[in-house]
């Protein structure tokens, strides 16, 4: 064991001890990417220097930043109530987040059940799914499908749904009794498409292959997100979720929809669910319910499936679940006020009315050299990059650096791919500075 280290000898801008997630921590920490302030659609660097955020943070600063009515709702709550245990006891403002979320949500997903994140919110979802078919009498129903390329956080439950290959790799088994809708993605078929392609409803037959190897009466749940975001913004095809809400009810298999990054006007809507006129059996949430400010997820649940758990003795537990943070005051608080900034601003109309703005201007970077594809829907956009023959991926990454150090613009690297998803707040004259900018990193890397 080593010596404790003294703290007062330790120098203030040490970075070592942070192991930081999802990053290559020996290149960052040679020439860290660090921000000390933000408001509006801007970060600021240590040294002053604005940077564009063109990434809401995570996919999750959907009313910008350090929005003056949130800070002071956070503020508040925190000087009159710091903690309020969500097992046996509950704040008043709970509900009313958990009431106002549910009528933002289509048909009846009329329940709550809040957590801290989405990796959080998609095993409640699994857990809900697998301990609603048992209490219906079809404890054999335990297989859970997803679709490759799929993110769903990263706890063991969303990593075995998930599909993305470098999320799973490095841990082995993960849940029995899983399978895999394949993904909808065909660049020969799909390329440059503005928002929803034409090509790929008929992928969502794939889940009656499934079903005729394992048997309905073995699967729980299907979950998919209704835009594939983490690898890389993959659009569904037009038609594709219809056909998979239908196959689902012709089994008796629950839908879920991930919607951790679509929830709350990144499509212009409140959920995608909207969007696409499916209703789904559970919606996943997180990130923009309070527009990153503090950590809250939670699944929406149709009224049937959580009525089925209201059954026995009043004073009997009837889901065996839940966090210690869950529903934590400050991010109730900040729910809230969120909510309300969404709509007094009219943010997802807002979101709606900017998208073929954006789809235009994200389109302006086709002619640059070695871009092989672009997508978009909503305010979301990705462009892949032809890979040098050595280093894949580090066309990208480059770029993403260029862009922050050189240019003052925060962007995201996924593999070959640079996302952008923006704060819905974003002026047309922001749109075109995020582009001219993506155009001279992407051009300087070729």
């Amino acid at each position: 064991m080593s010596a404790a280290r003294d703290i007062d000898a330790i120098a203030p801008n040490d970075l070592e001890a942070f192991w930081i997630p999802f990053t290559p921590n020996r290149s960052f920490k040679k020439r860290p990417r660090l921000v000390v302030r933000a408001k509006d659609m801007h970060y600021y660097k240590p040294d002053g220097k604005a940077v564009l955020d063109g990434v809401a943070g995570m996919w999750c600063c959907n009313a910008g930043h350090n929005r003056a009515p949130i800070v002071a709702a956070i503020q508040k709550q925190a000087a009159e109530l710091d903690y309020a245990p969500p097992f046996q006891y509950a704040m008043p403002q709970s509900f009313t987040l958990a009431t106002r979320i549910a009528a933002l949500a289509p048909g009846d997903l009329d329940h709550v059940f809040f957590c801290n994140s989405g990796s959080e919110a998609v095993d409640t979802a699994l857990k809900i799914a697998l301990a609603y078919q048992k209490l219906k009498g079809d404890g054999s129903r335990t297989r859970l499908i997803g679709r490759e390329r799929g993110y769903h956080g990263a706890g063991f439950g969303g990593i075995s749904v998930g599909g993305i290959v470098a999320n799973r790799k490095q841990f082995g088994n993960m849940l029995a009794g899983i399978d895999h809708l394949p993904h909808t993605y065909n660049r020969d078929e799909q390329a440059f498409s503005r928002g929803e392609p034409e090509w790929g409803a008929h992928l969502a037959d794939d889940l009656e292959r499934i079903v005729a190897l394992h048997d309905a009466s073995t699967i729980a749940a299907v979950i998919v997100e209704p835009m594939a975001g983490s690898t890389g913004v993959l659009p569904t095809p037009k038609g594709y979720l219809p056909r998979l809400r239908a196959i689902c009810d012709k089994y008796g298999i629950l839908l879920i929809f991930d919607e951790v990054i679509t929830g709350f006007g990144r499509l212009g809507h409140a959920f995608a669910a909207e969007r696409y006129g499916v209703i789904p059996d559970m919606i996943t949430f997180a990130k923009g319910v309070t527009s990153g400010t503090a950590p809250m997820g939670g699944v929406l649940v149709r009224k049937g499936i959580y009525d089925t758990f209201m059954q026995g003795p009043e004073h009997v537990i009837e889901l065996f679940h839940g966090y210690t943070y869950s529903a934590h005051p400050l991010a109730v608080a900040a729910g809230i006020a969120t909510l309300e900034l969404y709509r007094e601003e009219k943010l997802f109309e807002r979101a709606k009315k900017l998208e073929p703005l954006w789809y235009d201007a994200a389109m302006g970077l086709k002619q640059e050299p070695g871009v092989l594809d672009i997508r978009m829907v909503g305010l979301t956009c990705a462009v892949d990059l032809s890979s040098r023959p050595d280093a894949y991926g580090k066309r990208a990454y480059e770029a993403m650096e260029r862009a922050f150090h050189d240019e003052g613009l925060m962007i995201r690297s996924l593999g070959e791919t640079l996302v952008l998803t923006p704060s819905l707040v974003i002026s047309e004259a922001q749109i075109g500075e995020i582009f001219e900018i993506m155009a001279k990193v992407i051009r300087a890397g070729a």
